[in-house]
Protein backbone atom coordinates (compact mmCIF):
# COMPACT_ATOMS: atom_id res chain seq x y z
CA UNK A 1 0.00 0.00 0.00
CA UNK A 2 1.18 3.52 -0.80
CA UNK A 3 2.42 5.22 2.42
CA UNK A 4 1.23 8.66 1.27
CA UNK A 5 -2.29 7.33 0.69
CA UNK A 6 -2.30 5.75 4.15
CA UNK A 7 -1.20 9.01 5.78
CA UNK A 8 -3.89 10.94 3.88
CA UNK A 9 -6.56 8.48 5.03
CA UNK A 10 -5.43 8.81 8.65
CA UNK A 11 -5.45 12.59 8.45
CA UNK A 12 -9.01 12.57 7.08
CA UNK A 13 -10.07 10.29 9.95
CA UNK A 14 -8.53 12.65 12.46
CA UNK A 15 -10.27 15.61 10.80
CA UNK A 16 -13.59 13.79 11.04
CA UNK A 17 -12.96 13.15 14.71
CA UNK A 18 -12.27 16.84 15.32
CA UNK A 19 -15.52 17.82 13.56
CA UNK A 20 -17.39 15.37 15.74
CA UNK A 21 -15.92 16.89 18.88
CA UNK A 22 -16.70 20.45 17.81
CA UNK A 23 -20.25 19.55 16.90
CA UNK A 24 -20.76 18.01 20.31
CA UNK A 25 -19.52 21.16 21.98
CA UNK A 26 -21.65 23.38 19.77
CA UNK A 27 -24.84 21.42 20.51
CA UNK A 28 -24.15 21.52 24.23
CA UNK A 29 -23.64 17.80 24.51
CA UNK A 30 -20.34 18.35 26.37
CA UNK A 31 -19.53 21.12 28.73
CA UNK A 32 -16.69 23.46 28.01
CA UNK A 33 -15.12 22.49 31.31
CA UNK A 34 -14.79 18.86 30.29
CA UNK A 35 -11.32 17.68 29.45
CA UNK A 36 -10.61 16.35 25.94
CA UNK A 37 -9.71 12.97 27.37
CA UNK A 38 -13.10 12.80 29.17
CA UNK A 39 -14.93 13.81 25.98
CA UNK A 40 -13.22 11.05 24.01
CA UNK A 41 -14.20 8.50 26.65
CA UNK A 42 -17.84 9.56 26.26
CA UNK A 43 -17.74 9.22 22.47
CA UNK A 44 -15.51 6.20 21.89
CA UNK A 45 -14.92 2.84 23.40
CA UNK A 46 -11.58 1.99 24.98
CA UNK A 47 -10.40 0.09 21.90
CA UNK A 48 -11.37 2.96 19.60
CA UNK A 49 -9.65 5.41 21.94
CA UNK A 50 -6.39 3.49 21.69
CA UNK A 51 -6.64 3.52 17.91
CA UNK A 52 -7.19 7.28 17.93
CA UNK A 53 -4.10 7.78 20.12
CA UNK A 54 -2.00 5.60 17.83
CA UNK A 55 -3.34 7.51 14.83
CA UNK A 56 -2.46 10.88 16.39
CA UNK A 57 1.04 9.72 17.26
CA UNK A 58 1.58 8.36 13.77
CA UNK A 59 0.47 11.64 12.22
CA UNK A 60 2.79 13.63 14.47
CA UNK A 61 5.64 11.37 13.38
CA UNK A 62 4.92 11.98 9.72
CA UNK A 63 3.33 8.60 9.16
CA UNK A 64 6.39 6.70 10.44
CA UNK A 65 6.37 4.58 13.57
CA UNK A 66 9.54 5.14 15.58
CA UNK A 67 11.43 7.93 17.37
CA UNK A 68 10.57 11.54 16.67
CA UNK A 69 12.78 13.53 14.30
CA UNK A 70 13.06 17.19 13.39
CA UNK A 71 11.12 18.34 10.37
CA UNK A 72 13.33 18.93 7.34
CA UNK A 73 12.50 22.64 7.16
CA UNK A 74 13.90 23.43 10.65
CA UNK A 75 17.51 24.69 10.79
CA UNK A 76 19.99 22.08 11.96
CA UNK A 77 23.75 21.96 12.57
CA UNK A 78 26.03 20.74 9.85
CA UNK A 79 28.08 17.61 10.66
CA UNK A 80 31.31 19.51 11.33
CA UNK A 81 29.63 21.92 13.74
CA UNK A 82 27.85 19.10 15.54
CA UNK A 83 31.19 17.33 15.91
CA UNK A 84 32.68 20.45 17.51
CA UNK A 85 29.75 20.64 19.93
CA UNK A 86 30.17 16.98 20.85
CA UNK A 87 33.90 17.46 21.45
CA UNK A 88 33.22 20.42 23.74
CA UNK A 89 30.57 18.43 25.63
CA UNK A 90 32.91 15.50 26.24
CA UNK A 91 35.80 17.74 27.30
CA UNK A 92 33.54 19.73 29.63
CA UNK A 93 32.26 16.54 31.26
CA UNK A 94 35.82 15.32 31.87
CA UNK A 95 36.92 18.67 33.32
CA UNK A 96 33.85 18.88 35.57
CA UNK A 97 34.53 15.42 36.95
CA UNK A 98 38.17 16.31 37.58
CA UNK A 99 37.25 19.51 39.43
CA UNK A 100 34.76 17.73 41.67
CA UNK A 101 37.11 14.84 42.44
CA UNK A 102 39.92 17.27 43.31
CA UNK A 103 37.78 19.53 45.48
CA UNK A 104 38.95 18.12 48.86
CA UNK A 105 41.83 18.05 49.48
CA UNK A 106 42.37 20.62 46.77
CA UNK A 107 44.08 19.12 43.72
CA UNK A 108 42.55 21.28 41.01
CA UNK A 109 45.54 22.85 39.32
CA UNK A 110 47.95 19.93 39.43
CA UNK A 111 45.50 17.33 38.11
CA UNK A 112 43.06 19.26 35.91
CA UNK A 113 45.28 21.64 33.94
CA UNK A 114 45.52 19.32 30.86
CA UNK A 115 41.73 19.04 30.73
CA UNK A 116 41.33 22.79 31.15
CA UNK A 117 43.67 23.38 28.22
CA UNK A 118 41.66 20.88 26.22
CA UNK A 119 38.35 22.64 26.95
CA UNK A 120 39.89 26.01 26.07
CA UNK A 121 41.11 24.54 22.78
CA UNK A 122 37.65 23.13 21.94
CA UNK A 123 36.05 26.49 22.73
CA UNK A 124 38.58 28.22 20.50
CA UNK A 125 37.73 25.82 17.68
CA UNK A 126 34.04 26.67 18.02
CA UNK A 127 34.71 30.41 18.07
CA UNK A 128 36.78 30.25 14.89
CA UNK A 129 34.59 27.74 13.05
CA UNK A 130 32.52 28.87 10.04
CA UNK A 131 29.57 26.91 8.76
CA UNK A 132 29.15 25.68 5.22
CA UNK A 133 26.04 27.68 4.38
CA UNK A 134 26.98 31.31 4.99
CA UNK A 135 28.79 33.54 7.45
CA UNK A 136 25.53 34.68 9.05
CA UNK A 137 24.63 31.08 9.89
CA UNK A 138 28.11 30.01 10.95
CA UNK A 139 28.78 27.38 13.56
CA UNK A 140 29.92 29.99 16.08
CA UNK A 141 26.65 31.90 15.74
CA UNK A 142 24.58 28.75 16.04
CA UNK A 143 26.32 27.50 19.17
CA UNK A 144 27.17 30.75 20.94
CA UNK A 145 24.51 33.33 20.02
CA UNK A 146 21.45 31.50 18.70
CA UNK A 147 19.41 31.57 21.92
CA UNK A 148 19.03 33.41 25.18
CA UNK A 149 20.61 30.73 27.38
CA UNK A 150 23.91 30.32 25.51
CA UNK A 151 24.82 27.16 27.38
CA UNK A 152 28.21 26.77 25.71
CA UNK A 153 29.19 30.32 26.66
CA UNK A 154 27.99 29.85 30.25
CA UNK A 155 30.05 26.69 30.66
CA UNK A 156 33.15 28.28 29.18
CA UNK A 157 32.86 31.33 31.45
CA UNK A 158 32.35 29.08 34.49
CA UNK A 159 35.54 27.13 33.77
CA UNK A 160 37.54 30.32 33.18
CA UNK A 161 36.22 31.93 36.37
CA UNK A 162 37.01 28.84 38.44
CA UNK A 163 40.51 28.68 37.00
CA UNK A 164 41.17 32.34 37.77
CA UNK A 165 39.81 32.13 41.33
CA UNK A 166 42.05 29.13 41.98
CA UNK A 167 44.96 31.15 40.53
CA UNK A 168 46.23 28.03 38.82
CA UNK A 169 48.40 30.08 36.48
CA UNK A 170 50.70 30.68 39.46
CA UNK A 171 51.41 26.94 39.64
CA UNK A 172 52.12 26.51 35.94
CA UNK A 173 54.79 27.65 33.53
CA UNK A 174 54.34 30.74 31.38
CA UNK A 175 52.68 28.73 28.61
CA UNK A 176 50.58 26.76 31.13
CA UNK A 177 51.81 23.51 29.64
CA UNK A 178 53.11 21.95 32.86
CA UNK A 179 53.68 22.59 36.55
CA UNK A 180 56.45 25.02 37.42
CA UNK A 181 59.66 23.82 39.08
CA UNK A 182 58.89 25.62 42.34
CA UNK A 183 55.45 24.01 42.50
CA UNK A 184 56.82 20.53 41.87
CA UNK A 185 59.51 21.05 44.52
CA UNK A 186 56.96 22.31 47.06
CA UNK A 187 54.59 19.39 46.44
CA UNK A 188 57.46 16.93 46.85
CA UNK A 189 58.40 18.50 50.18
CA UNK A 190 54.75 18.44 51.22
CA UNK A 191 54.47 14.72 50.47
CA UNK A 192 57.76 14.11 52.29
CA UNK A 193 56.47 15.97 55.36
CA UNK A 194 53.22 14.00 55.42
CA UNK A 195 55.18 10.77 55.07
CA UNK A 196 57.30 11.81 58.05
CA UNK A 197 54.15 12.45 60.07
CA UNK A 198 52.77 9.02 59.26
CA UNK A 199 56.01 7.17 59.97
CA UNK A 200 56.51 8.77 63.39
CA UNK A 201 53.00 8.47 64.77
CA UNK A 202 52.93 6.53 68.03
CA UNK A 203 50.12 4.13 68.80
CA UNK A 204 48.31 1.30 67.13
CA UNK A 205 45.51 3.35 65.60
CA UNK A 206 45.98 4.83 62.16
CA UNK A 207 43.61 7.74 62.49
CA UNK A 208 45.30 11.07 63.17
CA UNK A 209 42.41 12.21 65.34
CA UNK A 210 42.59 9.19 67.67
CA UNK A 211 46.28 9.52 68.51
CA UNK A 212 47.46 11.49 71.52
CA UNK A 213 51.23 11.01 71.87
CA UNK A 214 52.96 13.04 69.18
CA UNK A 215 56.35 13.66 70.76
CA UNK A 216 58.18 11.63 68.12
CA UNK A 217 56.42 13.52 65.34
CA UNK A 218 57.44 16.89 66.75
CA UNK A 219 61.00 15.74 67.30
CA UNK A 220 61.74 13.88 64.07
CA UNK A 221 59.71 15.97 61.61
CA UNK A 222 60.73 19.41 62.83
CA UNK A 223 63.32 19.93 60.09
CA UNK A 224 60.93 18.81 57.35
CA UNK A 225 58.23 21.15 58.59
CA UNK A 226 60.61 24.12 58.89
CA UNK A 227 61.93 23.51 55.36
CA UNK A 228 58.42 23.38 53.92
CA UNK A 229 57.33 26.49 55.81
CA UNK A 230 60.43 28.42 54.70
CA UNK A 231 59.87 27.47 51.06
CA UNK A 232 56.24 28.59 51.28
CA UNK A 233 57.32 31.98 52.68
CA UNK A 234 59.83 32.41 49.87
CA UNK A 235 57.18 31.58 47.27
CA UNK A 236 54.88 34.17 48.82
CA UNK A 237 57.58 36.85 48.67
CA UNK A 238 58.39 36.04 45.05
CA UNK A 239 54.71 36.20 44.16
CA UNK A 240 54.35 39.61 45.82
CA UNK A 241 57.37 40.95 43.93
CA UNK A 242 56.06 39.67 40.60
CA UNK A 243 52.57 41.08 41.19
CA UNK A 244 53.22 44.46 42.80
CA UNK A 245 50.55 46.15 40.69
CA UNK A 246 47.87 43.63 41.75
CA UNK A 247 46.79 43.74 45.36
CA UNK A 248 45.66 40.65 47.21
CA UNK A 249 47.37 38.14 44.94
CA UNK A 250 47.64 34.56 46.15
CA UNK A 251 49.55 31.44 45.35
CA UNK A 252 47.63 28.75 43.53
CA UNK A 253 44.98 27.04 45.63
CA UNK A 254 46.80 23.69 45.63
CA UNK A 255 49.89 25.15 47.33
CA UNK A 256 47.87 27.22 49.82
CA UNK A 257 45.68 24.29 50.81
CA UNK A 258 48.69 21.99 51.21
CA UNK A 259 50.38 24.47 53.55
CA UNK A 260 47.17 25.01 55.53
CA UNK A 261 46.78 21.25 56.00
CA UNK A 262 50.37 20.93 57.20
CA UNK A 263 50.09 23.83 59.65
CA UNK A 264 46.82 22.52 61.03
CA UNK A 265 48.32 19.08 61.65
CA UNK A 266 51.49 20.51 63.18
CA UNK A 267 49.89 23.12 65.46
CA UNK A 268 46.42 21.79 66.31
CA UNK A 269 46.56 18.04 65.91
CA UNK A 270 50.15 17.35 66.99
CA UNK A 271 50.42 20.47 69.19
CA UNK A 272 54.02 21.01 68.11
CA UNK A 273 55.86 24.32 68.19
CA UNK A 274 59.03 25.48 66.48
CA UNK A 275 61.32 27.42 68.88
CA UNK A 276 62.58 30.67 67.48
CA UNK A 277 66.39 30.93 67.32
CA UNK A 278 66.24 34.69 67.89
CA UNK A 279 64.37 34.49 71.18
CA UNK A 280 67.25 35.68 73.41
CA UNK A 281 68.15 38.76 71.30
CA UNK A 282 64.51 39.73 71.02
CA UNK A 283 64.00 39.50 74.79
CA UNK A 284 67.19 41.49 75.45
CA UNK A 285 66.19 44.29 73.10
CA UNK A 286 62.68 44.38 74.56
CA UNK A 287 64.00 44.70 78.13
CA UNK A 288 66.43 47.44 77.09
CA UNK A 289 63.67 49.45 75.41
CA UNK A 290 61.43 48.93 78.43
CA UNK A 291 63.97 50.30 80.93
CA UNK A 292 65.27 53.07 78.68
CA UNK A 293 62.78 55.71 79.99
CA UNK A 294 63.64 54.77 83.59
CA UNK A 295 67.35 55.21 82.96
CA UNK A 296 66.76 58.51 81.21
CA UNK A 297 64.72 60.06 84.03
CA UNK A 298 67.08 58.73 86.70
CA UNK A 299 70.16 60.17 85.00
CA UNK A 300 68.39 63.48 84.52
CA UNK A 301 67.57 63.63 88.19
CA UNK A 302 71.12 62.82 89.32
CA UNK A 303 72.95 65.20 86.98
CA UNK A 304 70.63 68.17 87.25
CA UNK A 305 71.91 71.28 89.19
CA UNK A 306 70.10 72.05 92.38
CA UNK A 307 69.75 75.84 92.41
CA UNK A 308 69.69 77.50 95.75
CA UNK A 309 66.89 79.79 96.55
CA UNK A 310 67.95 83.45 96.91
CA UNK A 311 65.99 85.96 99.00
CA UNK A 312 64.98 88.99 96.98
CA UNK A 313 64.35 92.07 99.11
CA UNK A 314 61.68 94.59 98.19
CA UNK A 315 62.79 97.97 96.78
CA UNK A 316 61.39 99.95 99.74
CA UNK A 317 63.35 97.84 102.16
CA UNK A 318 66.52 98.37 100.14
CA UNK A 319 66.12 102.19 100.17
CA UNK A 320 65.45 102.29 103.95
CA UNK A 321 68.52 100.22 104.68
CA UNK A 322 70.72 102.43 102.49
CA UNK A 323 69.43 105.60 104.22
CA UNK A 324 70.16 104.13 107.64
CA UNK A 325 73.69 103.24 106.62
CA UNK A 326 74.33 106.78 105.34
CA UNK A 327 72.92 108.27 108.52
CA UNK A 328 75.19 106.09 110.66
CA UNK A 329 78.24 107.03 108.63
CA UNK A 330 77.51 110.76 109.03
CA UNK A 331 77.55 110.46 112.82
Amino acid sequence: MDPDRTVARRRSSLLLLRLLLWSGLALGTFSLGSSPHRVLHDLLSEEQLLKVEDLSLALLQGGRMGPLSLPPDLPDLDPECRELLLDFANSSAELTGCLVRGARPVRLCQTCYPLFQQVASKMDNISRAVGNSSESHSCARSLLMADRMQIVVILSEFFNSTWQKANCANCLTNKSEELSNSTVYFLNLFNHTLTCFENNLQGSAHSLLQLRNYSEVCKNCRDAYKTLSSLYSEMQKMNELENKAESGTHLCIDVEDAMNITRKLWSRTFNCSVPCSDTVPVIAVSVFILFLPVVFYLSSFLHSEQKKRKLILPKRLKSSTSFANIHENSH
